[in-house]
């Protein structure tokens, strides 16, 4: 895990240089788009002013699909809490919640909908491949919050598809949001500067 300013610029760069947008450099590394943007900028000092930001890295559990699994009877447990009727649909986004929908979905009998984030400035688009969500009770999962604006066109998509949206959790939220467009959010930890 790159810890210096240069470390993570050079780890920028080699995704910029593999293609990758700054909404999926930002996946990758777990850090908010802001951070990413400010670390592709030129001439900016390692001593300046950054962005607020935390890095979450959470490989210890991605590495293995047993605990993606164990990490997801958690999330089920807080779906049981939070959600007082039925859920019919685990929508994961791409690329870090698509394994824990899937393990969510598997664990609690659900359909499973996979949300694709395509820029910073799309919406994103809805697999046709997983399961519609017209008409259907949806909880979103991902993998960290940054500025929650991910989860908020997610939530919008599923809205204009005809989903009830009725949670959103995550592994991390790095805010101090506890809903996302009226929508409850729960992360696993809440991870914030003091």
């Amino acid at each position: 895990m790159p810890l210096s300013i240069d470390e993570l610029r050079a780890k920028v760069e080699e995704y910029r240089g593999k293609g990758l947008n700054s909404q999926q450099i930002a996946d990758e590394l777990s850090l908010s788009q802001t951070t990413i943007q400010w670390l592709s900028s030129s001439n900016v000092p390692t001593d300046g002013d950054a962005p607020q930001d935390i890095r979450v890295g959470w490989r210890s559990v991605a590495v293995k699909a047993a605990r993606v699994e164990a990490v997801s009877f958690v999330f089920c447990d807080i779906i049981d809490e939070e959600i007082n009727d039925d859920v019919d649909t685990v929508a994961g986004i791409s690329i870090n919640g698509i394994p824990f929908a899937q393990a969510i979905a598997s664990q609690m009998d659900l359909e499973l909908a996979i949300c694709r984030t395509i820029s910073e400035s799309e919406g994103g688009h809805l697999s046709d491949v997983f399961a519609s969500v017209g008409g259907k009770r949806v909880v979103v999962i991902d993998d960290v919050v940054s500025s929650g604006s991910t989860m908020r066109k997610t939530v919008q998509q599923l809205r204009a598809a005809g989903a009830d949206v009725k949670l959103c959790l995550v592994l991390a939220n790095k805010t101090e949001m506890n809903e996302i467009d009226g929508v409850p959010l729960r992360g696993l930890v809440r991870v914030v500067t003091v």
